[in-house]
């Protein structure tokens, strides 16, 4: 590490209160994440006290409202208002010739139910043993502030850039990556992007996608008190049951992924099919007259269609699913229908890009190595690398392990050397002036 690095590094450090003050003030709103209908929380307040630190540290922001248009598509397929939740760009001005960086992080948490079990008030963030507590300290609210105070700390030490340096906070990353899409399609875009969820200090560069059926299975309904005939003969059908033939086939089928070569990745688990949610019956002396059901499909890189979505991950599953009802003469003549609704696309990054490297030197030098690693889940990363032509990785404090639990919590000490090691990725990519 050389003079000017250790100089922020030291600089971070110093200012360790300010920034866990930055994480605790973050907490403090109620961003909770939404349901489309919902109305806004605390949005517009968080992004507008950033705007505000980030305009005092030099940057240029801009806050926009997304319309129905900015993230209309596969992975949006309903309307989402935006009224009261404003995306936030800042911008860095680059002082030479050098590479940009974005540095990305998304605002939203989810529920702090059930918030009586909390030991202390989720929105109250508080230090104990080390650790600060609240919801959104680990999922992600103490990364943007490890990310934000990177960005301070280098404008009032006097490091000019040679690259843009951006600094993007979104919403709706738990709910839908609607945030990152508006910002892509924006022109929210740099030579490569860091994400700072909780990584353990691991650098991801791939990522699992996911499609969401909803499968709806026919039965017939009857007293369920009352021996019924044949259904040739018009008896009942019992959806419930018909609906296991389905599920069985789910389950035959995330083996069957399992097992195939081409899932073996180096980062990531096998696809898998997880069925969530069931909805069945009308009364409960009545046979179930239909029964739907909710799945999470997830999918590796290389199952992926040309577009970078799961459109042939959807064609298999019901050509799986149909071939299994296929089998029960009632489901053959009834044959299951397929809902498809939100296509979160999985990412996968070269890991020779340049940023992947220097983030592993540097959160090597500020005492935190970690390895090449994957979310078997999605992360706004995904949206950058494959909509804006950003190579984006994830890297952060610990530990996803901590996320969207009851008392949530980060180290203090990670914050710490999370900001460090963005501060010093941040001077060795875009390069300086001097």
């Amino acid at each position: 590490m050389n003079a000017n690095e250790q100089r922020v590094c030291d600089a971070i450090a110093a200012g360790r209160a300010e920034l866990v003050q930055l994480a605790t003030d973050l907490i403090s709103f109620d961003t909770t994440a939404r349901s489309p209908d919902d109305p806004p929380r605390d949005e517009a307040a968080l992004q507008g006290y950033l705007a505000e630190r980030l305009r005092r540290a030099g940057a240029a922001v801009e806050l926009f409202e997304p319309t129905q248009a900015d993230v209309a598509g596969r992975q949006i397929p309903f309307d989402l208002p935006f009224e009261g939740r404003p995306q936030l760009i800042a911008r860095f001005a680059a002082g030479g010739a050098g590479r940009s960086l974005l540095l990305n992080g998304h605002i939203d948490a989810v529920s702090v139910e059930p918030r009586a079990r909390w030991a202390s008030d989720p929105f109250a963030a508080e230090v104990r043993d080390g650790n600060l507590y609240g919801r959104g300290s680990c999922d992600m609210k103490g990364g943007v502030a490890a990310m934000v105070f990177a960005a301070e700390l280098l404008a009032q030490q006097g490091v000019r850039l040679a690259g843009e340096l951006i600094v993007n906070t979104i919403t709706d990353e738990e709910s839908s990556g609607a945030g990152g899409i508006a910002c892509a399609r924006r022109g929210v875009r740099a030579d490569a992007g860091i994400v700072p969820e909780p990584t353990g200090f691991d650098v991801w560069v791939a990522c699992r996608g996911t499609v969401y059926p909803t499968i709806r299975i026919e039965g017939r309904p009857g007293h369920a008190e009352v021996a019924q005939p044949h259904w040739r003969e018009g008896g009942a059908v019992n959806a419930i049951e018909k609906a296991q033939i389905v599920i069985d086939a789910m389950g035959r089928l995330r083996e069957e992924w399992r097992e195939r070569a081409e899932h073996r990745h180096p980062h990531l688990s096998p696809p898998t099919v997880v069925p969530t949610v069931m909805h069945a019956g009308e009364w409960p002396v009545t046979y179930p007259a239909s029964c739907e059901i909710v799945a999470g499909v997830c999918y590796l890189p290389v199952q992926a269609d040309e577009h970078g979505f799961g459109t042939l991950v959807e064609r298999e599953f019901e050509q799986w699913i149909t071939a299994a009802a296929n089998a029960d003469p009632w489901l053959a003549e009834h044959p299951p229908t397929f809902e498809w609704a939100t296509d979160v696309p999985p990412m996968e990054i070269d890991p020779s890009e340049p940023i992947v490297a220097l983030m592993q030197q540097a959160t090597a030098e500020i005492g935190a190595p970690g390895v090449l690693a994957g979310l078997d889940s999605w992360y706004d990363g995904a949206t950058y690398t494959l909509s804006a032509g950003t190579p984006s990785i994830a890297y952060g404090p610990r530990s996803i392990a901590w996320a969207h639990t009851i008392d949530e919590y980060v180290p203090v000490d990670d914050l710490v050397r999370c900001a460090q090691a963005i501060a010093v990725a941040a001077m060795r990519f875009c390069g300086t002036t001097g």
